[in-house]
């Protein structure tokens, strides 16, 4: 694919490192040992990961909204969600932003990916990204517990989407790993629970699964048209972005 390289994949391991594999990549919560890091696992289990740090934030946003306003306890999630994921993903939206802008070669987007440095639209992107998704946390009303444990669970979910339909383009780096071991359908498994637990929230059921494959298929035929392959940035871009529209969807007033 226009010069993005294949990596083989190989197996993972039992279900627990698999699930503390997922955590300790996902969050900033000490959890796991860095020799039991499972990629693989790391990757099947993103979804329960979300639901996790959905949970949290769901019982964080309960208590914010029992000691300031809703204005202030939605800044107050946002602060959280960026801290729970150490900002990784927002770095990687940033640096997605910033190599995607413009038309240039897949080498030089690449090689902008990879430096250190953010440019003017990573950091637009990442403001952005952060005032839509106060502003769509601020008004969810509908189910607002339960859509808050389920939208960052979408949001990892977004992962195993980008990883099934485009290889790694890259012949190293973080992400690496994580293409080593082909995804079977097996591998949806939590994806797939997590869209039966939207069943309990009602109509936003449909917002959310709706909106979810609307983001995910809209990026991937982008990213598939502008760079024929993904990257660990690029899959970080999936998911802030899946997560702020989700919330965005959410808090619209005719559900």
């Amino acid at each position: 694919m226009d010069g993005c390289r294949h990596t083989r994949r190989g197996e993972g391991g039992n279900r627990m490192t698999r699930f503390f594999s997922s955590l300790r990549f996902f969050t900033v919560l000490p959890v796991g040992h860095d020799s039991d890091f499972d990629p693989k696992g790391a990757s099947v289990y993103a979804p329960v990961a979300g639901l996790l740090i959905g949970l949290l934030l769901a019982l964080f946003d309960a208590a914010a909204g029992k000691l300031w306003s809703t204005s202030a306890a939605a800044a107050i999630d946002v602060v959280f969600l960026a801290w729970i994921t150490g900002a990784l993903h927002l770095d990687g939206l940033a640096d997605t932003a910033d190599g995607l802008y413009g038309k240039r070669p897949l080498s030089d987007a690449l090689r902008i990916m990879k430096d250190s440095r953010t440019g003017a639209i990573g950091v637009v992107s990442v403001v952005c990204c952060l005032a839509v998704k106060w502003a769509g946390l601020h008004d969810i009303d509908t189910h607002r517990f339960l859509v808050l444990i389920l939208v960052p669970a979408y949001g990892r979910s977004a992962v195993l989407v980008g990883m099934h339909f485009l290889d790694y383009g890259r012949e190293s780096g973080t992400a690496a790993s994580f293409f080593e071991d082909e995804l079977k359908p097996y591998d949806f498994r939590w994806a797939a629970a997590v869209v039966f637990l939207s069943v309990f929230a009602g109509s936003v059921m449909i917002v959310l699964n709706l909106f979810f494959v609307l983001v995910c298929g809209g990026m991937i035929l982008f990213y598939k048209k502008r760079m024929g392959c993904i990257t660990g940035d690029m899959l970080g871009a999936m998911i802030e972005v899946t997560e702020t529209v989700l919330f965005l969807a959410a808090s619209a007033k005719v559900w």
